[in-house]
């Protein structure tokens, strides 16, 4: 049993992620896919805040509305927070103010990267002391996503996304969001992904396991955006158009606008626009901003889940 190690709160920062490519196999009996990813951590951060406290209670702030967040048990920060104190055999319990900027149900990891950050929080608050390997496997319990937000970078990860490993990137990659004001489900997508598989004929067959394309591998080593543009790609795209066809409108928007290659990130419905660097990305923010698009420039690759220091 440990015991808290700290009166004072413990401040986290965690990165929101774009899936450079996403390759999705065939259902599984478990109704699970298997997938193949390139992640990339972008400069759009969770700021968590944790306390000890006798209770699990998390309140929320941000540039996004959180209204519809559930606080109860089912979030999936007091999940992490729970899963911990379990683990550890910790007696006490937590109180969590989370900062959101990933937008909710986007296709970013926002609540992932809550959990990653509520996991570290929590294991310097309660002094627990866990590995990193323990962390990380504590992370793939809450989902495929709460691993890579932990270490952050550049990885690929296969299975469920969460059994990564690191993918050498060079350089700095600028994009552009474009934020929905809604969100879409991922399992949602997912189902949409199968039936359109089930009733469109397909000439080539789904890899199984899916892997990733070496094209992606050689423009992260490269740090080259343009090489990078052309090996962007996401099986969850047209599924994602299906569901949300205004968001087709939104990518041949950007690419109008200068953007080299532009992808929806994960399930979505973020639309991530790729430039040439810092000041392509800038004037491309501005237009997509002038036609009232909600346009965030970020950069890529940062570090994960993180301890910050007054």
């Amino acid at each position: 049993m440990t015991i808290a190690a700290t009166d004072e709160a413990v401040h986290v920062r965690a990165p929101g992620k774009i899936n450079l490519l996403m390759r999705v196999g065939e259902v599984q009996p478990d109704g699970y896919h298997d997938v193949a990813t390139a992640y990339q951590a972008v400069s759009l951060y969770e700021e968590v805040k944790a306390w000890p406290d006798d209770e699990f209670s998390v309140t929320f702030s941000g540039s996004v509305d959180t209204s519809g967040l559930p606080t109860d048990a089912s979030n999936l920060a007091i999940r992490a927070a729970k899963l911990l104190a379990r683990t550890a055999g910790v007696p006490g319990g937590v109180h969590l103010e989370i900062e959101k900027h990933v937008p909710i149900a986007g296709g970013m990891g926002g609540g992932s990267a809550d959990a990653a950050a509520t996991l570290v929080a929590c294991d310097a608050m309660w002094g627990t002391v866990l590995a990193k390997e323990q962390l990380h496997a504590l992370a793939a319990k809450l989902g495929a996503d709460v691993p890579f937000a932990l270490s952050g970078g550049t990885a690929i990860g296969t299975g469920r996304g969460d059994r990564l490993s690191p993918a050498l990137a060079t350089g700095s990659f600028h994009w552009v969001l474009a934020l929905a004001e809604f969100g879409l489900s991922t399992p949602g997508v997912y189902r949409e992904l199968d039936r359109r598989r089930g009733e469109v004929p397909r000439l080539d067959a789904v890899d199984s396991p899916p892997v990733v394309d070496a094209a992606v591998l050689q423009a992260l080593r490269a740090g080259d955006p343009r090489r990078l543009a052309d090996a962007l790609h996401n099986d969850l795209q047209s599924a994602a158009l299906g569901l949300a066809p205004g968001l087709a409108g939104i990518l041949e928007l950007g690419e109008a606008h200068g953007a080299i290659a532009g992808i929806v990130s994960g399930s979505g419905p973020t639309v991530a626009f790729l430039a040439d660097d810092a000041d392509s990305a800038l004037q491309l923010q501005i237009a997509l901003s002038a036609a009232r698009l909600n346009a965030v420039h970020v950069h890529g690759p940062v570090h994960g889940a993180r301890i910050m220091y007054a």
